[in-house]
């Protein structure tokens, strides 16, 4: 692998364009970003750029036009080209999945944005196009390890840019749980002291999402439990692994069980409905992503927010932790060198001024000191959690292991099945689609 000694010159202008959202960039934007363009309508040369409905075309204005900023300031560097976009929907899986069949049939965009979850499979199916000549191996050595891993194959080529990264973490109201519970029969005991306080006790995604196998996962790996071996193949409900994977399920159970948990959890698959229920005063604690600490400041009264605490989530023993690591990355589908170029200009932009403005969590440790937006004592919570982070296994099978993950819980949670033969279940049918690949 080579890698470019100096890094692209939009590198150098990231602090700037944070300035430039609401100044010269954004005046311009009305010309230069449509619903689905970027740059002159009549520029010669064309990349296709497939994006999520958020940032650029954000529902927030201040954020619409914040990334219209960025897009313009971006653009008027690669003179005589324009980003068509295009917006993939809600349904993740299959847009993905979309992408990849596009892309070996030669119809792909080319540039899009992958979620982590599946850059798995877009490695497996060959369709990135390397990356190496736009990033120093100081850039690289400066993303976090498992960001580093996810983005790189076995020969070391960059295949993607991991933008921002997210984690799993407690939130309590300290007026009603004051202390941060360090393990899992402390987190049981404060969930039975906010439901003797009035509350329903501790809220958590268990309804079918990838959210509630992401969520859980947490707690498997907390006790050193591997989904997959060295080769890629399930080793989940195998061993030493089994058990561990037994103590995670029968953890929830025991939470609902005892009431510390509401058995409506099983229908929880979104983080909003937690948002929700912590505006409307009616949980104290909840088990959600960083991002929910600005949207809780946003959502509650000042008073209300300022009770709100983010803590590690808590381990087996105080000394066993982990947390799930997701986020998204931007990756090149063209050899095209002047498309690769403009992908990782593009993936710099939501980096570094679009994880500032959104203060969504940087995958490279200099950005939290380069932005004024990360000096907030919450962020030195999830620094330090990031520390025990696990990121999903790189491997195609997961998303089938996530599904089966979700079923699982839902059955045991549900008291329709019990762990050992919901877990026997999960098995086979991993196993009858890994064998399919």
């Amino acid at each position: 692998m080579t890698l470019r000694p100096t890094a692209p010159a939009f590198a150098s202008t990231l602090a700037l364009a944070v300035a430039l959202a609401g100044g010269a960039a954004t005046a311009q934007s009305g010309d230069l970003v449509t619903r689905d363009r970027v740059g002159p309508a009549d520029a010669g040369n064309v990349l296709t750029f497939r994006l999520t409905a958020f940032d650029l075309y954000s529902s927030d204005p201040a954020t619409a036009e914040a990334f219209a900023g960025f897009f313009t300031d971006m653009i008027l560097q690669h003179p005589g080209w324009r980003i068509e976009t295009q917006l993939q929907t809600g349904a993740i899986a299959q847009e993905q999945a979309r992408i990849i069949e596009q892309s070996l049939a030669g119809r792909g965009p080319d540039c899009a944005m992958v979620d982590s979850s599946q850059l798995a499979a877009f490695k497996t199916a060959g369709v990135l196009a390397p990356m190496n000549d736009f990033y120093t191996e100081e850039e690289l050595a400066d993303f976090f390890p498992f960001v580093r891993e996810g983005i790189t194959d076995a020969e070391g080529n960059v295949l993607a840019h991991w933008w921002f990264t997210d984690l799993r973490v407690l939130y309590r109201d300290t007026s009603v749980i004051p202390d941060a519970p360090e393990t899992w029969d402390e987190l049981q005991a404060a969930g039975l002291a906010s439901v003797e306080a009035g509350f329903e006790g501790l809220l958590f995604n268990a309804g079918r999402d990838e959210a509630t196998a992401f969520d859980w996962l947490a707690h498997f790996w907390a006790q050193g439990g591997e989904l997959v071996d060295e080769a890629g193949t399930p080793v989940f409900f195998e061993g030493d692994n089994r058990e561990k994977f037994l103590t995670a399920v029968q953890f929830y159970a025991d939470l609902v069980d005892s009431g510390a948990a509401p058995r409506r959890v099983t229908s929880i698959s979104n983080y909003d409905d937690m948002l929700a229920a912590a505006a409307a005063g009616s949980t104290a604690m909840f088990i959600g992503g960083n991002w929910m600490f600005g949207q809780i400041q946003n959502t509650l009264d000042a008073e209300a927010a300022a009770n709100w605490a983010v803590s590690p989530l808590p381990g087996p023993t105080p000394d066993q932790r982990a947390t799930g690591t997701g986020g998204w990355t931007i990756a090149a589908l063209s050899d095209d060198p002047g498309k690769v170029a403009i992908c990782a200009d593009i993936a710099r932009l939501y980096a570094g001024p679009g994880n500032a403005f959104q203060r969504l969590l940087p995958t490279q440790t200099s950005l939290f000191a380069e932005f004024e937006a990360f000096d907030g004592p919450e962020f030195d919570v999830f620094v330090a959690a990031l520390q025990d982070g696990v990121a999903r296994p790189g491997v195609a099978i997961y998303p089938e292991i996530s599904n089966q993950i979700q079923i699982l819980l839902g059955e045991v949670l549900s008291g329709a099945s019990d762990p050992e033969t919901a877990l026997d279940a999960a098995a086979a049918a991993v196993m009858a689609a890994y064998a399919r690949q």
